[in-house]
């Protein structure tokens, strides 16, 4: 008898349980991504103290690239237009340059401006520094490749886009040249904005 009158509470606590955790982000990933201070397309220093607090998009692009970041590019900047739409607020999208002897600031400020984005105040377009450096860079934060190609101008990268929480972690990472998962990652977005984690 007194297993059927706790029944009703047992399924009653169950119900509120996977409520809460229901609608939740659910992480991938945890890299953290080492301390950094490159310099944006408008000759400031940006590093990731300051674009923590933020939920942020990172890729790896490169402006004489011939094959996967113009639709990067593109895509990225579709996704910025739709993150304006549903009203997501505070995000950031950062793109490294892996090819930055040749991207200056006033180049990837070019480069930029050769996309139609929702809002450039949104985005980080860095370089200011060695080949090296990058390379070293996307492999401990983003666990990601960056080769140059031998006797070529092209560089070897991943073409994914990485979302970073507001404590600077890649917590999960989405096709960013073909099947883009536009609608999965505005959703992310907009649930980790409102989590705060």
């Amino acid at each position: 008898m007194r297993e059927k009158l706790l029944l009703p509470y047992v399924l009653l606590v169950v119900l509120i349980l996977s409520a809460c955790s229901g609608g939740g982000f659910k992480a991938e990933h945890n890299y953290k991504i080492e301390p950094f201070e490159f310099t944006n397309q408008h000759n400031e220093k940006v590093s990731l103290d300051d674009l923590k607090g933020s939920v942020w998009l990172a890729q790896f692009v490169f402006t004489v690239c011939t094959s996967a970041c113009p639709p990067m590019m593109s895509n990225m900047a579709d996704l910025d237009k739709k993150l304006i739409d549903e009203g997501v607020e505070d995000y950031k999208i950062v793109s490294f340059s892996i090819d930055p002897a040749v991207d200056t600031p006033e180049i990837m400020q070019e480069y930029l401006d050769l996309y139609d984005v929702g809002d450039q105040k949104n985005w980080e377009m860095l370089t200011g520094y060695t080949q090296k450096k990058i390379t070293d860079f996307a492999a401990k934060s983003f666990k990601t490749l960056v080769a140059d190609i031998p006797d070529s101008d092209q560089v070897m990268h991943a073409t994914y886009f990485s979302l970073v929480n507001q404590k600077g972690e890649v917590v999960k990472t989405y096709n960013g040249m073909t099947d883009v998962p536009f609608d999965e990652i505005v959703k992310d977005m907009k649930v980790l904005s409102k989590e705060g984690l």
